[in-house]
C-alpha cells in the first residue's frame, strides 16, 4: 500500500502524462516565477491564446495553478497546496535536470513583460506584430470573411466539390446566382438545409472532371479542397476554364505536395497535393493566367501541411498548349498519386 505522501500508479501516470507536455512545462516555469495573465503568458510564449488557455484549464483541474483576481484582470499562479509530496518531488526533478534556449528566452520575456506592466499600451499596442494569433471578442476569422464577402459584386458563381455549401451560404446574398456541385447526394442534401430558399442558389450532382455545363456560362469558380480529390487534377483546371467567361476568375486553395499519406487516407485524398510550380504548368496549359500560386500558410501541427492558394484569370482564348477535344474541353495530364478514396465532387 502505498504511504500517505506517495501516489498510487494511476496517480502517477496522470502527474506524468501532464507533466509530459512541453507546453505545460514552459507554463509552469514561467507561473513560479511570476504570476501572470493570459495575455502576457501567450505574448511571452509566442503561443496562440487559446492553446495557453487550454493548457492553463488542465494545470489548474489537477490542481497545480490557480488564479487570482487583482481589478479586472486575472492572474494565474503556481498553487502551493498542489505541489507538495510527490507532486513536488517530480517538478523539482523536471525544473532541476531540464535547461533549454526556449526557456531561457522565455524567462527573459518575462521579465520584460513584468517590468513594462506600467506601461500604457493598449489591448491591440500590446499584440501588435502577432494580432492574427490572438482572440478578441467578435473578432475571428469567420466574421472577418463575412464582412470582407461583402464588398464584393459577385456574378454566376461554380462552387465545385461544395461539400455542405459552407460556401455556398456566404455567397449567396452577393452573387446574381450560385451553383453547387458535388458527387455526394447526403453532402448536397445538407448544403441544401443550410442554405434554405435562397432562389439564387441550385445544387447539382456531378462529377468536377466532366462538368454538365456549357461552355463560359461562369463568372467565377471556386475549387476549395477540392484537388485534391481529383483523379485528373489538369482535366478538373480545363473544366474549370471551359465553363468560366473569358476574364472570369478561378480560386482554388489545395495542399502543397507532401508525403503524409497516412494522415490524409481518412479524408479520401487521391493524390498527395500539387507542386507550385506544376500546378502553374497547369493553370497556363488549361488556358488560365495565373495571378497567385503560392503557399500562403503552414500549419503548426505536425505533420505541417502547407497551404497553395491559388487567383487565376480566365485567358480571352486558351493557350496552344492546352489540346481539346470536340467540345472544347481541355485534357492537360497533371501528375496525381493516387491512393485510396474518391474523388468527392
Amino acid at each position: 500500500m502505498a504511504k500517505p505522501s506517495q501516489l498510487d500508479l494511476a496517480a502517477t501516470t496522470d502527474l506524468c502524462r501532464l507533466l509530459g507536455d512541453p507546453t505545460r512545462l514552459r507554463l509552469l516555469t514561467l507561473l513560479e516565477m511570476e504570476d501572470l495573465t493570459v495575455a502576457e503568458l501567450t505574448k511571452i510564449t509566442r503561443l496562440p491564446q487559446p492553446r495557453v488557455s487550454t493548457h492553463l484549464g488542465r494545470l489548474r483541474e489537477a490542481g497545480l495553478v490557480r488564479v487570482r483576481r487583482r481589478g479586472t484582470s486575472a492572474f494565474y499562479a503556481v498553487d502551493p497546496r498542489g505541489l507538495v509530496g510527490e507532486p513536488a518531488r517530480l517538478w523539482r526533478s523536471l525544473r532541476e535536470s531540464t535547461e533549454d534556449p526556449i526557456l531561457a528566452e522565455d524567462r527573459a520575456r518575462a521579465r520584460d513583460a513584468v517590468a513594462g506592466r506600467g506601461a500604457d499600451k493598449s489591448w491591440a499596442e500590446s499584440v501588435a506584430g502577432t494580432m492574427q494569433r490572438h482572440y478578441s471578442p467578435g473578432r475571428t476569422w469567420e466574421s472577418l470573411a463575412r464582412g470582407v464577402v461583402g464588398l464584393a459584386a459577385l456574378g454566376d458563381v461554380l462552387d465545385i466539390a461544395c461539400g455542405d455549401g459552407v460556401l455556398a451560404q456566404l455567397f449567396a446574398p452577393h452573387a446574381r446566382s450560385v451553383t453547387c456541385v458535388d458527387r455526394s447526394p447526403r453532402l448536397l442534401e445538407a448544403a441544401a438545409r443550410r442554405v434554405g430558399a435562397a432562389s439564387t442558389v441550385r445544387f447539382l450532382r456531378g462529377d468536377m472532371h466532366r462538368l454538365p455545363f456549357a461552355a463560359e456560362r461562369f463568372d467565377h469558380v471556386l475549387l476549395l479542397s477540392a484537388l485534391v480529390h481529383a483523379e485528373d487534377p489538369a482535366r478538373v483546371l480545363g473544366e474549370a476554364a471551359r465553363v468560366l467567361r473569358p476574364g472570369g476568375r478561378l480560386l482554388a486553395v489545395t495542399l502543397r505536395q507532401h508525403e503524409h499519406h497516412a494522415e490524409v487516407e481518412r479524408y479520401d485524398h487521391v493524390n498527395s497535393g500539387q507542386d507550385p510550380d506544376e500546378l502553374r504548368g497547369m493553370l497556363a496549359a488549361a488556358g488560365f493566367e495565373a495571378l497567385t500560386c503560392d503557399v500562403t500558410s503552414r500549419e503548426k501541427r505536425p505533420p505541417h501541411f502547407e497551404v497553395l492558394t491559388v487567383h487565376a484569370r480566365r485567358l480571352a482564348a486558351p493557350d496552344d498548349g492546352a489540346a481539346t477535344n470536340g467540345n472544347g474541353r481541355a485534357h492537360g495530364r497533371g501528375r496525381a498519386t493516387k491512393s485510396r478514396g474518391t474523388d468527392r465532387s
